[in-house]
């Protein structure tokens, strides 16, 4: 039988192995999630409620465990796994308290005795997610999936397969039945045949995936074939406008902690620094001199603030990256080579000259290197912060708010920050435009993705006539 093994990023040690699902497992989970499905969506929304809160108690209770399991697992530093934690479980309450109101009917004023818009569970929904964010990527659509009523059936990332099972017991734990949340244990090669089943069986009622373009596409071709409803929430290649008013010292650091969280493994992190010419050697310096002061180790050390990378490929995808950038034209400042010892610890990077043609400039670049970008003036900020093929996220750095509105205006993302670092905040949808994706999560649009919407029309008795039209 084949085995997922689980490796610490920090060490190199190895931490666990898990039996991979067969394909009889696989159908299994899937037949209990769709009977539990059916009993789940029976119950009032104030139970399914319950488990929710039962939930997000549970994580505050076992944060110190469940962050180190994060931390082990994919790498962060412990604080931000402690963050990562906290977050999960602001989102579980914030939706046992908001979804009764996302999914009241709403009566509609027809000809009809009564009429009315419901929204209805779509029955099981499979998730595919990541390791950066190994608990917050599953929480944020766990959490609005279950209280609309529906199962979920999770194939995590491998390397994050503790984590999964993690959740997995942390739900049962809360209460939630048998079956209603499982997660998938699968080794890499089979993940493309058992996602694709998966989707095409009629019990799956929508998909939800975040991850590469390149996974994302196969999720949406398949998700396309099989006329079912899907969320992408992709790569990103998110401008960070500094315009020459900005005040520098305090961008200049928020920079350097924005691009450099969780190793800078992030969809939105700030990767294409687009710095007004007038201002950009200052910045540079500056940033330079911010990234230099981090403290680079132990994920599990207080006072580490970057740790390692989550896997050695991803290492050495970056570093190929920063080479063929630095080869093209781009200036190195700092970093730019692996660190010595045992892990996947990458030096944080800096590079300056960075124009088209440049990899940093074109590609997204997953990992801790920063790529500044000199423009003259907010048309050519705008231009530069636009001429990429993504669109996550974005922000504008200035000391006139009304002024970073009219420049993010102007970029296409799906979300827009004015003297703040992109993040995502459980009120406030999420998702990006092009090839960053579609569909939201988090917010009310992010339980309305995993629900039918359905009309009502009602009369006392049958109607006098037919429809004129349809």
């Amino acid at each position: 039988m084949s085995a997922v093994v689980t490796v610490d990023p920090a060490t190199g040690r190895r931490l666990a192995e898990y039996p991979a699902f067969s394909d009889a497992d696989v159908d299994a989970a899937l037949d209990r999630a769709a009977a539990t499905q059916a009993r789940w969506a029976a119950m009032p929304v104030t139970e399914r409620a319950a488990v929710l809160r039962r939930a997000a108690v549970l994580l505050r209770e076992g944060a110190e465990e469940l962050a180190l399991l994060v931390t082990r697992e994919m790498g962060k530093p412990l604080a931000e796994s402690r963050a990562e934690v906290e977050k999960c479980a602001t989102a579980c309450d914030w939706y046992a308290e908001h979804a009764a109101a996302f999914l009241a009917d709403e009566p509609v004023e027809t000809a009809a005795v009564r009429s009315w818009i419901g929204y209805e569970p779509v029955g099981v929904v499979l998730a595919v997610m990541p390791w950066n964010f190994p608990l917050w990527q599953v929480l944020r659509f766990a959490a609005p999936a279950l209280m609309a009523g529906n199962a979920a059936l999770l194939k995590h990332s491998p390397n994050t397969t503790g984590c999964a099972i993690a959740v997995q017991r942390l739900f049962a734990v809360a209460g939630a039945p048998d079956g209603l949340f499982t997660a998938l244990v699968v080794a890499e090669p089979d993940v493309p045949a058992v996602t694709a089943r998966l989707i095409g069986d009629p019990r799956i009622g929508a998909v939800t995936i975040t991850g590469s373009e390149r996974a994302g596409r196969a999720v949406a071709t398949a998700a396309g074939g099989a006329i079912k409803k899907s969320v992408l929430e992709l790569g990103g290649s998110d401008p960070f406008v500094v315009l020459a008013d900005a005040d520098l010292p305090r961008v200049a650091a928020l920079a350097a902690r924005g691009r450099l969280l969780n190793a800078g493994q992030s969809c939105i992190s700030p990767k294409r620094l687009v710095v007004d010419s007038s201002v950009a050697e200052k910045f540079t310096r500056l940033l330079v001199s911010e990234v230099e002061a981090l403290t680079v180790g132990d994920p599990q050390a207080p006072g580490t603030d970057v740790g390692p990378m989550a896997r050695a490929d991803l290492l050495e995808g970056v570093h190929r990256q920063v080479e063929a950038s630095v080869a093209a034209g781009a200036r190195l400042l700092t970093g730019g080579h692996r660190l010595e010892g045992p892990g996947t610890f990458y030096a944080p990077t800096v590079l300056a000259d960075v124009r088209p043609g440049v990899p940093a400039y074109d590609e997204e670049v997953f990992g801790p290197v920063a790529a500044v970008i000199a423009v003259d003036g907010d048309e050519e900020a705008v231009r530069v912060a636009n001429d990429t093929r993504f669109g996550l996220g974005a922000s504008v750095w200035t000391a006139d708010p009304e002024r970073g509105v009219a420049v993010a205006r102007r970029i296409r993302s799906g979300a827009a920050f004015v003297n703040a670092v992109v993040a995502s905040d459980v009120r406030m949808p999420f998702g990006g435009t092009r090839a960053s994706g579609y569909g939201r999560e988090l917010a009310a649009a992010g339980i309305r993705e995993f629900v039918d919407v359905r009309t009502w029309w009602v009369l006392d008795e049958p109607a006098a006539t037919a429809p004129a039209s349809e």
